[in-house]
């Protein structure tokens, strides 16, 4: 029986909020009983389970700055098209919202115009050979004929010189003198033609290259098709398209294996780096914000995202004003990339306009929060990280997001961002400040003096 009570008497002390007592702290300036008023011990095992987090005090020009609510969008040219340059069965070789690369294959496509194409590229071909040997039969003819009346030429010579005229002779070289300039315009004739068809199997050539995306010359290098060497547009079947710059495919407008005609969108592709920030600032603004060029693009307050997160932009202000709403945009082009910078997701643009106004110590708005007709925030305690402290606010300027703080803070203090309010329930009753306590792991609060 003694050893049953002195279990129950154990287990009760183990129970009590003795075992959990805070450690022992000198006592500050001013602390009487070795405990500040409005402090709070914070362990680490606390800040984990109430989800307390930090930031740090900065310097700001607070009353200087303009924060306009808006959104990302995706540039004008951040968008690809990929069409049928000819009517044909599609294959498609991507998915939506698939990652793609330059070069990669998006889809190929059989066309019964294509043969028809290809014959135009062969009768150039064949136009060149048939104008070229014309060429050679002219050539020969002209050469002929040259060479014949040089021989009678030097007949009649030796005729003339022995005082001897054969008029059958004088008249074959005349016939042959009259021959010569009809031969040398059936030459250039024959010429004209071989010009005429190298455009025609050029223009063939550039057609086919407009179909398929392939270069000329591509087109027209040696490739081997079956055991003999051809030219590389006659070893084509399906057509392949090819995604000249990387991106994410948006969208698929066709069926696969389905037949479309000739500019039908087959999908349309997005690099969702290329993005742009349109935000709608009052008219009233536009005096205040002047000639300003740069500005920062700021998410808004999401769990995960620290306080200070911005990226600087360069600003502009749009063409587009509404006079109902009394409104004007500006566009923001962001200098970095971030995983909030998407299309579509809502953030903040912070201009800087002109003001007397320095720098101040400010901290974000979401660390103040209201405590009857008061504003407080808790300072973490330099001295001890695991303890903060709780403060009455002197506000300054308000941005909306930043706060600057008059007295209470200095450079590099930080303040309870997440579980600000939390501590404030926690340091009141009834009205009162606490003297002081200490959470327990559970998230339950005890003062200092139990």
């Amino acid at each position: 029986m003694t050893l049953r009570i002195l279990v129950i008497v154990a287990l009760g002390m183990l129970g009590s909020c003795a075992r959990e007592a805070p450690p022992v702290r000198a006592p500050e300036m001013g602390d009487e009983a070795g405990a500040t008023p409005g402090r709070v011990e914070i362990s680490p095992v606390v800040r984990r389970n109430l989800g307390i987090t930090f930031a740090g005090v900065e310097r700001r020009r607070v009353e200087r700055t303009i924060r306009i609510p808006g959104a990302s969008e995706l540039r004008p040219l951040a968008r690809r098209e990929y069409r049928l340059t000819l009517p044909g069965t599609v294959r498609l070789a991507v998915d939506q919202y698939e990652r793609i690369g330059a070069g990669d294959l998006l889809f190929r496509f059989r066309s019964p115009r294509w043969p028809e194409l290809q014959h135009e590229i062969v009768e150039g071909e064949q136009s060149i050979g048939a104008a070229e040997a014309s060429i050679g039969v002219a050539r020969a003819r002209i050469e002929e004929t040259t060479a014949r009346l040089a021989v009678l030429r030097a007949r009649l010579a030796s005729l003339d010189e022995a005082s001897i005229r054969s008029a059958p002779l004088e008249a074959d070289a005349r016939e042959l003198e009259a021959m010569l300039p009809r031969l040398r315009a059936e030459l250039r004739q024959a010429e004209t033609t071989l010009e005429n068809a190298r455009r025609t199997r050029a223009h063939a050539l550039h057609r086919a290259a407009s179909a398929t995306g392939l270069a000329e010359a591509r087109l027209a290098a040696m490739v081997e098709e079956n055991g003999e060497m051809v030219p590389a547009y006659r070893a084509i079947d399906w057509i392949e398209v090819r995604a000249t710059e990387a991106g994410v495919v948006e969208a698929l407008s066709v069926t696969d294996g389905g037949f479309a005609e000739a500019t039908t969108l087959v999908l349309s592709t997005v690099d969702p780096g290329m993005v742009r920030f349109r935000a709608m600032a009052l008219q009233s603004d536009l005096s205040r914000i002047g000639e300003a060029r740069a500005g920062r693009i700021v998410p808004p307050r999401e769990p995960g995202i620290p306080a200070g997160a911005g990226v600087a932009a360069s600003v502009s202000i749009g063409l587009e004003a509404h006079p109902d709403q009394r409104t004007v945009t500006l566009l923001a082009a962001p200098e970095a990339s971030r995983a909030w910078i998407r299309p579509g997701v809502s953030a903040f643009l912070e201009v800087a306009v002109e003001s007397t106004g320095g720098p101040a110590l400010a901290i974000p708005r979401a660390a103040v929060v209201r405590d009857g007709i008061t504003h407080v925030f808790f300072r973490r305690d330099p001295a001890d990280p695991n303890a903060a402290i709780r403060v009455e606010a002197d506000l300054g300027a308000d941005d909306g997001r930043w706060v600057a703080i008059k007295s209470g803070l200095g450079p590099g203090d930080e303040v309870v961002l997440d579980g600000a309010y939390e501590l404030k329930l926690a340091t009141q009753q009834s009205g009162a400040v606490q003297k002081g306590g200490h959470f327990h792991a559970d998230g339950t609060f005890h003062e200092d003096d139990h």
